[in-house]
């Protein structure tokens, strides 16, 4: 059985998706690095970073960086369509997954945690770095949306890791409604990934529905 340590509302969200994709026998952990628990504590033995989402397979290996383990899933379980096994589409899906965790993801850190980025510690200074990273994040996105179109969905004939993790990631910082000004067709894709039969009840519990 997979073992997920993540949090509600967070990237461990797209490894949850992915794992009930793949149909497998997985527990959930309750960890975050901003939130004391004995989940934490059992997190950093493991991760001394105390990064969520990590993943520890059924063999004791432990997984972590949210495409990497997503990649790692697709290879695993290559009947589940993570991963296409068209080798166009599937470089196609590998290089999203890698441009999202280090462009939009990393840009995410930045928003969230600007003191760790910058030798000042006024709050002027913090305000402007998290402005202009947050113009920037939404540049990067923006740029995705023009390279990756839907064929029908970002990884290929189905449902894939790529869709998962562009789902999650876009949901944070005003990414969302940016995108539905500037890339409309983009934003329609995304919300059709968020309400996919397979997935849509995880997102749902990671971010329930208004209204």
């Amino acid at each position: 059985m997979y073992t997920l340590y993540g949090s509600r509302g967070s990237g461990s969200a797209a490894v949850e998706a992915a794992l009930v994709v793949a149909g497998v026998p997985w527990q959930g952990v309750e960890a975050a690095s901003w939130e004391a628990s004995e989940g934490l504590e059992a997190l950093k033995r493991i991760n001394p970073l105390a990064q969520i989402p990590t993943l520890v397979s059924p063999g004791g290996d432990v997984l972590t960086e949210s495409a990497a383990i997503l990649i790692a899933l697709g290879l695993a379980h290559p009947e589940s369509g993570l991963l296409s096994t068209d080798a166009a589409a599937r470089d196609r899906s590998v290089r999203g997954l890698v441009y999202i965790a280090a462009n939009c993801y990393a840009a995410i850190g930045v928003i969230d945690y600007p003191e760790r980025w910058c030798t000042s510690d006024d709050k002027a200074v913090l305000d402007m770095v998290r402005k202009g990273t947050r113009q920037r994040l939404h540049e990067l996105w923006e740029r995705f949306a023009d390279q990756f179109p839907a064929a029908p969905w970002l990884g290929g004939e189905r449902l894939g890791a790529l869709d998962l993790l562009a789902s999650v990631v876009s949901r944070w910082s005003g990414t969302r409604p940016h995108l539905a000004a500037a890339r409309p067709d983009f934003h329609a894709l995304l919300q059709r990934i968020d309400h996919a039969p397979s997935v849509a009840a995880v997102f749902d519990r990671h971010w329930p529905p208004r209204g």
